[in-house]
């Protein structure tokens, strides 16, 4: 649907967007991850055509930036991270008016429009509410009807979850779900909880470079991080233990730590790699008369996956 290629924007001497390059599949929500600052917002307004590039290529659906801008505007639906909402009107009337402007002039057509939109985004009940009276959460929901309005098949938002509180967040988080059932996503966010629960597939960027751009599931395989194993034991001798599971594997480095309880012993285990050494620690443990009470893999979160790639080009 999108394919871009080494996309470049510089703003006097500042390179702000260095060289990315990414396809973007239809029908899929590709999460634009990173810090304040990376290029984000930048890479979404030239995709968008609202920023022409330094230099590199867009392409969507066959049609290339910038020869054929106003066809692939009409493809696209784009939500600001301030949306551009009118404060003294009412929703219903902001959002036909919205409608009007987008060329859909027969009223029933347009009653509809606005019917579906209002479900679909949670606004059945405030229609007739100044938009000005509304909170953030549902000033969002109005920006992302209006960005809806055409019912375009390419949907751009730029930190669309952005200063809202933890319910707010998951009700915008299903309402792109639902909507990415039927149309191809990219939306832009610092919040690495919210890409994960949410993307198809996710591109770190820092810097104005990607640095990264998999599923999840690959993105936590391909940081070589050590792999951590806590277990703490009853009845041990410390110094017996410690020599009892270094002898599983050359490639575990064991620490002894201070116990969670009382007449315990405990140990940190990393590993490098992705195997998994829990079921060798616990055969070897089980030929003693030594008790596990705790023996746990720290699964490697999504966070420190961040920080590792972010830090790497910084």
């Amino acid at each position: 649907m999108i394919e871009v290629q080494n996309l470049t924007k510089y703003y006097k001497d500042f390179c702000a967007v260095n060289r990315i390059s990414m396809t973007i599949r239809k029908g899929e929500i590709l999460g634009l991850l990173g810090p304040n600052g990376a290029g984000k917002t930048t890479t979404l307004r030239m995709l968008t055509g609202y920023l022409r590039p330094s230099s590199g290529t867009i392409k969507v659906n066959e049609l290339h930036m910038p020869e054929d801008v106003l066809k692939i505007k009409s493809l696209i639906g784009y939500l600001p991270e301030s949306a551009p909402l009118y404060h003294n009107m009412l929703v219903y009337d902001y959002l036909d008016y919205v409608a009007r402007i987008k060329g859909i002039s027969d009223k029933e057509t347009r009653y509809d429009r606005l019917l579906r939109l209002s479900e679909l985004c949670g606004l059945s009940a405030i229609m007739d509410k100044p938009i000005a009276d509304l909170s953030k959460g549902l000033k969002q929901r109005a920006g992302l009807a209006h960005a809806m309005m055409s019912d375009p098949e390419i949907l751009i938002l730029d930190e669309p979850t952005s200063g809202l509180d933890p319910n707010q967040i998951v009700e915008i988080r299903d309402i792109i779900k639902r909507i990415g059932k039927e149309k191809t996503i990219v939306f832009s966010t610092h919040i690495l909880s919210e890409a994960e629960a949410t993307c198809d597939r996710i591109a770190i960027i820092n810097n104005g470079r990607v640095v990264a751009d998999d599923t999840t599931l690959n993105l936590k395989k391909r940081v070589q991080e050590n792999s951590l194993i806590r277990i703490s034991l009853r009845g041990a001798d410390p110094e017996k233990a410690l020599a009892l599971l270094k002898t599983i594997d050359s490639r575990l480095e064991v620490t002894l730590v201070d116990p969670v309880e009382e007449n315990l012993v405990s140990f940190e285990i990393r590993s490098s790699g992705d195997q998994d050494f829990r079921s060798d620690i616990y055969l070897k443990i089980k030929e003693t008369d030594w008790i596990i009470l705790q023996l746990a893999k720290e699964s490697q979160a999504l966070e420190k996956i961040f920080r590792e790639l972010t830090r790497e080009v910084a």
